[in-house]
């Protein structure tokens, strides 16, 4: 009688740690506001709904001592777009920590507050 064949156990691919990173914020965003309206770096071909909050990579900082890295984050670039100028959105993402206001601008038509967040 023939062994059994051998069947390889599935696995599932290990996400880069920034990916894994970078979906925790999304669902963190999405959470806050209560909506899927959070994008992240989309393209121009994208049909936002409003209001929402775009994002984007920015920079990252990190902090070291004794050659090691001790401390370090992504930086993001967070815009909330509305037609409102007193957006829901702001008091909803200010529970986040590490998060600054920027500036804010129109274009448009739609008001944009930017934010400089820190994950």
């Amino acid at each position: 009688m023939a062994p059994d064949p051998v069947i390889p156990e599935e696995t599932t691919p290990t996400l880069d740690p920034w990916i894994q990173q970078r979906r925790t914020l999304q669902s963190k965003l999405e959470g806050l506001i209560n909506s899927t309206n959070v994008y992240f770096q989309p393209p121009e071909s994208v049909q936002l709904k409003y209001p929402c909050i775009v994002y984007k990579l920015s920079s990252d900082i990190s902090l070291f001592a004794d050659s090691n890295t001790y401390f370090n984050k992504n930086q993001y670039t967070l815009t909330i777009i509305d037609r409102s100028p007193e957006s829901e959105l702001i008091e909803k993402i200010r529970e986040l920590s590490l998060l600054s206001f920027t500036t804010h601008f129109m274009a448009n038509n739609l008001h944009h507050y930017v934010f400089s967040l820190y994950f």
